[in-house]
C-alpha cells in the first residue's frame, strides 16, 4: 500500500552551489558573484512540487555552508530532503555561470551563457548502491509513483553508474521510472557514452533533446531514436526548442509546438520541461496535455534569470491546456513582475 503522506515523485542526482555573475562578461572581468543553487534533478523536483506533485530529492551534500544552503532552499520550495546524506569528507559541488553581453573581447556574445563546473570528488560523486540500504531513501523510493533520473549521474563515478543500474533494475511495483538524457560531454570525456543507450532503454519514460541525442546517440531523428530505444513506454524528443514529439511504444505519435517566449535566460528550461511533462503524467493528462504542461513550465524557466522559474498561474495554466491550437500558438509568455506568477 502506498503511503499518501510520502512524496509521489523522487528525483535523484547531484545538485550544486552556483555562483552567478553580477554583470555580463568573461569571468576575469566580472567584479562579483551572488550565490544560488542548481542541478538538473533538483530543478525538476522543484517544478513538480510547484505543479502540485509532492516531491523529494535524494542526493549527498558536503558538511558545508553550500550543502546547508542547498537543502534549505529546496525545502523552502516544498521539496522533501529527508533522505539527503551529509558527507563529512567531501564538499558540495560548485559551478560558476558566465554570461555574455559585455564589450570585453573574450565575451561569449549577447544572450549566450556557459557553465564552469567544479564537481570532481564532490559528495554526490560518492553515491552508490549502498543508498538502497538506507532506510530513509528506501522508504521514499518504495512509496514513489515516479522515480526520475538523468544521464548526469552515471557519468560522475563508477559507484554512481552502479547505483543508476541498480535503480533501473528494481521491481517497478507500479512505479514509473523516467530518464532525462541531460548530455554533458565534459563528464563523459573519460567514460564510455555508449552505455547510455542501455540505461535509457531500461526506463519507462525517456526525455531528450534532438541535438544532445545526435551527440550522444548518433541521431536526433525521433523515428530513429524510437527504433534505437524500443523498450520505454514513451519517448519525448524536444526539437530546437520549438516543438516536442512524443512517440509511444504502441506507435502513437503526438507533436506539440512550444509557446512563444520572451527569453531572459535559457538555463534550466530542459529540467523545467521534464518537471512539467512528468507532473502532467502524474496528474493523468493525455499526451498532448503533458507536452503542453512541459512547454509551459519551460517557458516559465526561460523568463527567469535563474535556473528555476516560478510556477505558472493555475488558472492560466488550465486555460492554456484547454486552448485551441490557434490560441496556443498566439500566446506569448513574458517575464513576470518581481512578485508575480508566470503566465
Amino acid at each position: 500500500m502506498v503511503d499518501a503522506a510520502l512524496p509521489q515523485a523522487v528525483c535523484l542526482g547531484e545538485s550544486m552551489a552556483v555562483l552567478l555573475p553580477e554583470q555580463p562578461g568573461p569571468l576575469d572581468a566580472v567584479g562579483g558573484f551572488r550565490s544560488a543553487v542548481g542541478g538538473a534533478e533538483s530543478n525538476t523536483a522543484c517544478v513538480l512540487a510547484g505543479l502540485g506533485v509532492p516531491s523529494a530529492w535524494i542526493s549527498r551534500v558536503g558538511a558545508d555552508g553550500f550543502g546547508r544552503r542547498l537543502t534549505g532552499e529546496l525545502a523552502a520550495r516544498g521539496v522533501d530532503v529527508s533522505a539527503v546524506a551529509v558527507d563529512p569528507h567531501r564538499p558540495t559541488g560548485l559551478y560558476v555561470k558566465e554570461t555574455g553581453g559585455s564589450a570585453h573581447p573574450h565575451d561569449l556574445g549577447a544572450g549566450r551563457s556557459r557553465l564552469h563546473y567544479y564537481r570532481a570528488g564532490s559528495a554526490a560523486s560518492a553515491l552508490s548502491p549502498e543508498l538502497l540500504a538506507d532506510p530513509a531513501a528506501a522508504r521514499l523510493i518504495g512509496a514513489a509513483r515516479l522515480l526520475h533520473l538523468s544521464g548526469i549521474t552515471p557519468a560522475l563515478s563508477d559507484s554512481c553508474l552502479a547505483l543508476v543500474r541498480a535503480l533501473l533494475a528494481l521491481p517497478r511495483n507500479g512505479r514509473t521510472v523516467s530518464f532525462d538524457l541531460n548530455w554533458r560531454p565534459a563528464l563523459w570525456r573519460d567514460r564510455d557514452p555508449a552505455l547510455l543507450r542501455n540505461l535509457l532503454d531500461a526506463a519507462d519514460v525517456v526525455l531528450l533533446g534532438a541535438d544532445e541525442a545526435e551527440a550522444a546517440l548518433g541521431t536526433g531523428d525521433p523515428g530513429e531514436l524510437r527504433a534505437l530505444l524500443p523498450r520505454p513506454r514513451s519517448l519525448v524528443v524536444k526539437q530546437d526548442a520549438h516543438v516536442a514529439t512524443a512517440l509511444d511504444r504502441d506507435g502513437t505519435v503526438t507533436v506539440q509546438p512550444a509557446l512563444r517566449v520572451e527569453v531572459v535566460e535559457p538555463t534550466g528550461a530542459g529540467d523545467a520541461f521534464a518537471g512539467g511533462y512528468l507532473a502532467g503524467l502524474l496528474h493523468g493528462l493525455d499526451q498532448r496535455g503533458r507536452l503542453r504542461l512541459g512547454h509551459l513550465a519551460a517557458a516559465c524557466a526561460l523568463t527567469s534569470p535563474g535556473d528555476q522559474g516560478r510556477a505558472p498561474d493555475a488558472a492560466s495554466a488550465e486555460a492554456l491546456l484547454a486552448a485551441t491550437e490557434a490560441q496556443w500558438a498566439a500566446h506569448v509568455v513574458r517575464a513576470p513582475e518581481p512578485a508575480g506568477e508566470c503566465v
